[in-house]
């Protein structure tokens, strides 16, 4: 029995779905345990190219079932959307599942969380939200007023629940914000038609994954985002709403904490990051335009320009604490390919202090990197299989990676197909 969690090492966008694409594979199960559509897998393969935001990366394995879980807050509508371009695609939905306890993204978060943020951005406060009405679903359902997907069955009780909902949350559109109410009716029959549509997907799916735990099966946990985005010890206020660490993998996937064998961090062989906040290896020059133009880094989701920067040994290593990895995927090794010097910050600096770890976002805001240098390769690496395959002075760069982080590197991808993947077993 094998189950392995993946998770990301970084602040999100670190390739898990081409990770959980390639291990799905040889899994029967893949459960997305935490997030909403704020974030995208981007998966490369036989079928095309597709971002996937609420539908787990194991969906193009048939054999493979894939559940939505409760740790997850849904958008029916844009669920609908993502499952037709994956038809659309050659690919399928017919082993697809939601759980009835997962939360559901309501139009009023939408129009909320764009409020909200406009407003912080006039104040000069902008957090980065992605405006998908993440944040204010989870505050309601940690306020104890969400709606799961199981009570989106019941049309009598769905109808008197919105209308109530709506009305309350009008009070706050109109009064705080000075903006149009939503009508109720329009809410309610809009929400009611995108859930006949969803209606065969959504059950009880702890039977499921629970009966995968007994038969011995492949499970494959997947998650959104990175540790540094995480609610708690992420670069907080600068995170999103849910724990996208292997703990949060337990609790979202109803699956108990030690019944995960592996925990997968993924991490780029850079960094990148989107939205506001600290990122003390950030690049404002030509390379840093470089790595984005060649790694093609704009948002899944928004298609913002990602910010890049060098690999940051420090926000990996204390993601590899938090999530107790037992080894790490890097990703788009080749986008290195062509720079004649590598960097790979190795600490923080205040002053005179210098940090082996990363700080509250107070210090860290502060901060300046340490960095030091290593030779490029001017090679290419995409037709790399085998470790011994790479250039030498790639070999090198990996393994410093490796001894700094403290967790074997197994995985080392070199493109974006399935098949550009070398696998240090």
């Amino acid at each position: 029995m094998s189950v392995t969690a993946v998770v990301g090492a970084q602040w999100g966008d670190e390739g898990k779905g081409r990770v959980v694409d390639l291990l799905a594979q040889d899994s029967q199960l893949v459960v997305r345990f935490q997030g909403g559509n704020n974030a995208g897998h981007t998966v490369v393969n036989e079928f095309g190219t597709f971002r996937l935001h609420h539908v787990p990366s194991g969906i193009f394995n048939p054999d493979c079932w894939n559940v939505i879980s409760a740790g997850c807050v849904v958008n029916p509508g844009d669920l609908l959307t993502e499952m037709a371009e994956i038809a659309s695609g050659g690919g399928n939905c017919d082993k697809l599942l939601i759980s009835e306890r997962a939360h559901v993204v309501m139009p009023y978060h939408l129009l909320l969380d764009g409020l909200d943020e406009a407003q912080r951005s006039t104040a000069g406060n902008a957090i980065g939200t992605t405006k998908k009405g993440i944040g204010p679903c989870y505050t309601d359902k940690f306020a104890r007023v969400g709606l799961q997907m199981g009570d989106l069955l019941d049309r009598t009780w769905l109808s008197q629940k919105v209308a109530t909902l709506v009305a309350a949350k009008n009070v706050v559109i109109q009064q705080i914000y000075q903006a149009e109410p939503l009508q109720a009716e329009e809410v309610f029959e809009t929400l009611w038609e995108q859930t006949q549509q969803l209606q065969p997907l959504v059950r009880d799916t702890l039977p499921l994954v629970h009966g995968a735990l007994r038969q011995n099966q492949r499970i494959l946990l997947e998650g959104q985002l990175g540790a540094l985005r995480d609610i708690d010890w992420g670069t907080y206020p600068y995170v999103t709403s849910s724990s996208p660490t292997a703990g949060g993998a337990a609790s979202g996937a109803g699956i108990p904490p030690h019944r995960i064998t592996h925990v997968v961090g993924v991490a780029k062989a850079y960094t990148t990051a989107v939205g506001a906040g600290p990122f003390p290896a950030e690049l404002h020059d030509a390379v840093g335009e470089q790595l984005r133009a060649v790694g093609q880094e704009y948002g899944a989701t928004t298609g913002r320009p990602r910010r890049c920067g060098w690999f940051d040994a420090l926000a990996v290593r204390h993601a590899a604490m938090l999530n107790g990895f037992t080894a790490i995927a890097l990703t788009k090794l080749d986008v290195l390919d062509a720079l004649d010097e590598i960097r790979i910050c190795t600490g923080y600096r205040v002053g005179d202090q210098v940090f082996d770890h990363v700080p509250t976002t107070r210090l860290l805001e502060q901060v300046k990197p340490i960095l030091e240098t290593h030779p490029g390769w001017h090679q290419p690496t995409n037709t790399a299989r085998d470790f011994l395959e790479l250039p030498v002075e790639a070999q090198r760069y990996v393994e410093r990676l490796e001894a700094l982080v403290g967790v074997p590197i197994e995985w080392v991808s070199v493109g974006a197909e399935r098949s550009e993947m070398v696998v240090r077993g």
